[in-house]
């Protein structure tokens, strides 16, 4: 087993500080070549955080109980907070390698959530890369060496570290932006097309991988409107624009548009326009 790691003041105590807003207290790194198993097990957890990122192989961690079984892949970063149940096994079989950094300060949670990482994020994918074991490394030497300044230049390797995660984080909350937008694009197309038939907005959600509610919201977010009232608005600006320019009864046009019962299509008419579809008629020729 490979195993370097540094402390400030050479202690491996955890401890809490407030005296500024962002304090390293200890770096390292983990690569398992012959050892079968590194296991860690803190059921308090410590007093400061732990940021671990996986740069080759995968760790099984157990969050929140102890009987959980969560396997993290290499690319992603854990995130502890203090106070919480830690437990995590390395295997010598997974080839596993990871950098952990412990850090305290009275600002921390403002920092992280500055750098896009939510309080309700504990693991989040950031890719593999040599930019973030440089950065470890360096705060690693920087611990054992304890030049000038050595104190301030960590809090500034690790500030680099967040932004580099918030970089990552951004590129990965673009692409799922691109995603709804071709999804609700689709959706809205389909409801445009289709709006005289019945939908079902629930089986067209499962069609498209999505659960009803996670549709529903992200369609909204996208359009301003549910599904539902998205295809009733187009139904009725479509009966409007049969009511201008042709001669079609309205039990006809209430079919033509999606609706088997001309006395709903024409309460939801006149709770849409104002007025119900004859008075609506009667009024454009005069």
């Amino acid at each position: 087993m490979y195993l370097n790691s540094g402390y400030m003041n050479n202690s491996a105590i955890d401890f809490k500080d407030k005296s500024r807003p962002l304090i390293v207290g200890s770096c390292g790194t983990y690569r398992l070549l012959t050892r079968p198993k590194l296991p860690t097990y803190r059921p308090r957890g410590r007093v400061d955080y732990q940021l671990i990122y996986i740069g080759a192989g995968q760790v099984h961690f157990h969050f929140d109980n102890e009987e959980n079984d969560t396997i993290v892949t290499a690319g992603n970063m854990v995130l502890f907070r203090p106070r919480e149940l830690q437990k995590y096994e390395y295997y010598g079989e997974d080839k596993t390698e990871v950098y952990w950094v412990h850090f305290t300060g009275s600002d921390v949670k403002n920092i992280l959530r500055k750098y896009g990482i939510k309080d309700d994020m504990r693991t989040f994918f950031v890719g593999t890369s040599l930019e973030y074991e440089r950065i470890y490394k360096r705060m690693i030497s920087e611990l054992q060496h304890c030049q000038d300044d050595y104190e301030e230049l960590l809090t500034i390797l690790m500030h680099h570290l967040l932004i580099s995660i918030h970089r990552e984080l951004q590129k990965e909350r673009k692409l799922s932006d691109v995603y709804l937008d071709n999804e609700m694009d689709m959706a809205g197309q389909y409801f445009s097309e289709n709006y005289s038939n019945k939908i079902n907005i629930e089986e067209y959600a499962q069609s498209r991988g999505m659960s009803i509610s996670w549709f529903i919201r992200s369609f909204k977010k996208y359009t301003g409107t549910t599904p539902m009232q998205y295809i009733v608005s187009t139904r009725i600006a479509n009966a409007q624009l049969l009511l201008e320019t042709t001669q079609y009864s309205v039990s006809e046009i209430s079919r033509i548009v999606g609706y088997d019962n001309p006395l709903y299509f024409s309460r939801l008419f006149h709770k849409t326009k104002g007025f119900s579809p004859s008075e609506y008629r009667k009024k454009i020729e005069t």
